[in-house]
Order: structure tokens, then C-alpha cells, then sequence
């Protein structure tokens, strides 16, 4: 879904110890932060290292202008600057029409990511949650996500979440 056509963003979570956070569709100006998330898993990169290649501009502008996508963060506000912060996780949602259950739609989703140095504090809780509300806002009747089969702290985080195993994915390099 498109950034300027997006609903409002979640309101932000707070405690009177955390940091605020708000769930919020990507913009352009994030599309460093996200590819330092994707880059690598086990360690923080820093975004302004990150090269955003002609390819990674189209991915996005096709991404963002298409209304069955969204490409969703998870935003660590700064202190009393509100939509200011630091990207901590990311996530794509991509909703699928189909025949199959009624002929409601289905969420995929991809790409789920916490920064490495956040992990374990409940974030990745808090992006999947919103997402799944986002998806079932919309219609939703399932929402679905594939991981690699070595990600197996993943796995137990998913199962914690309510996901069952339910099939074997297969892929073919094109």
C-alpha cells in the first residue's frame, strides 16, 4: 500500500522506562535502514553504509505503489521527537487474493527483521502483532510466512506466536 495512501500509523507503544515505538508503512527516506536490516542478521549495520542501487529503488517504488504490499517498520522514536527515530525492525506484507477459503485473502509475510542489538526485548513480538491485526483489519482469513529451515530460534519464536507448521515450501532459482 502506498505511503501516502496508508492509514494512520499504530500509535506509539510507551512505558515510563521504554522507549516509545510506532509501526508505520516504510517511506524512502527509511529504505537505508531497512537494507542494513536485511544485510546481515547477526550484527548491526550501519544504514549509511549501505549502497541503495538502482534495483533496491525500483523494488521499493514497485513495493510501495502497489496496493497488495506494504513494506511496514518498526520505529524507535527519539526522545520527544515524535516521527523521528531509528528503524528496529521491518517485516513486507503482501495480500493475495485467492479462491481457496471463501475467496478472502491471505497476508504473506516476508523479510521479518529485528535489529540484531534489540532482539529479545519483545519487538519482534510487537511488529508481528501489528501486522497480523493489519492483515485480519483488512480482511485477512490467514496469515502465512515461510523461514529457513536453519532459523530455528525463528521457529519457536512463530510457534510462540500461534503459527503452526502446516506444509513443506519448495523454491526454484530462475
Amino acid at each position: 500500500m502506498s505511503s501516502a495512501s496508508a492509514a494512520a500509523p499504530a500509535p506509539a507503544l510507551a512505558s515510563a522506562s521504554a522507549p516509545a515505538h510506532t509501526f508505520r508503512p516504510a517511506t524512502r527516506a527509511d529504505l537505508p535502514a531497512v537494507l542494513a536490516l536485511l544485510a546481515d542478521e547477526e550484527r548491526v549495520v550501519d544504514p549509511a553504509t549501505v549502497v541503495v542501487t538502482a534495483a533496491y529503488e525500483s523494488a521499493f517504488t514497485a513495493i510501495d505503489t502497489d496496493p497488495r504490499n506494504e513494506l511496514l517498520v518498526l520505529v524507535e522514536e527519539t526522545r520527544g521527537r515524535s516521527g523521528d527515530g531509528t528503524v528496529v525492525g521491518c517485516l513486507q506484507a503482501t495480500y493475495i487474493p485467492g479462491l481457496g477459503k471463501g475467496g478472502v485473502e491471505r497476508a504473506l509475510i516476508e523479510a521479518v527483521r529485528i535489529r540484531a542489538d534489540r532482539r529479545g526485548g519483545g519487538l519482534g513480538r510487537t511488529l508481528m502483532e501489528r501486522a497480523i491485526a493489519r492483515a485480519r483489519a483488512r480482511g485477512c482469513a490467514l496469515v502465512q510466512l515461510t523461514s529457513n529451515k536453519q532459523r530455528v530460534d525463528a521457529h519457536r519464536f512463530y510457534a510462540a506466536l500461534g503459527f503452526t507448521r502446516s506444509h513443506d515450501g519448495f523454491k526454484l532459482a530462475l
